[in-house]
């Protein structure tokens, strides 16, 4: 369960180039595995993250209107790319480039799921987080029962605007 206690600073942590932050979680999105780079960024110890839900690290900067895309893609089996701004244990913050994927057993049916994270380009953090501002706004203005609706019609006026999918916008910039 994500502590609430914890205070977000302004202290980001920035990835290295080499850096892959893996990890695995159940149907019900609780961490089964994370390597550990994912446990040096996080800040939380192994055995605090294992049988965690994986929003253990979710940013209050992130809109809902990203988790239901991200959510909303891999309940139809297929990958969502997505850059995230995820939180420490001690409030810190630090930016990935997810690729997140379902698990498949062996007939086929979703068991999982398995996300990588890299470092993000650092030009497309300003693009992200104006967009993410705006969808926030929306949210806070809408109310938490309407919050991931408004947030993602914001998101796809953007894309309509732009005349993109989502997947072509996010891997453009």
């Amino acid at each position: 369960m994500k502590d609430k206690s914890i205070v977000p600073t302004s202290h980001e942590k920035v990835m290295r180039e080499d850096d892959f932050l893996v990890s695995k979680t159940d149907l019900k999105g609780r961490i089964t595995y994370g390597n550990q780079i994912f446990i040096e960024y996080s800040g939380y110890s192994e055995q605090e993250l294992l049988g965690a839900q994986h929003n253990i690290v979710r940013h209050p900067d992130m809109p809902r209107g990203v988790f239901r895309y991200l959510w909303d893609t891999l309940q139809a089996q297929k990958e969502c790319f997505a850059y995230v701004k995820n939180m420490s244990k001690d409030g810190s913050f630090y930016w990935v480039f997810a690729n997140v994927t379902p698990s498949l057993d062996a007939q086929g049916r979703v068991e999982g799921y398995f996300s990588v994270r890299r470092k993000p380009k650092p030009q497309t953090i300003g693009v992200v987080s104006d967009l993410y501002r705006k969808m926030l706004d929306e949210e806070r203005r809408a109310g938490s029962k309407d919050a991931c609706a408004v947030s993602l019609a914001v998101l796809t006026e953007l894309l309509a605007n732009k005349g993109a999918s989502y997947e072509s916008f996010i891997l453009s910039i």
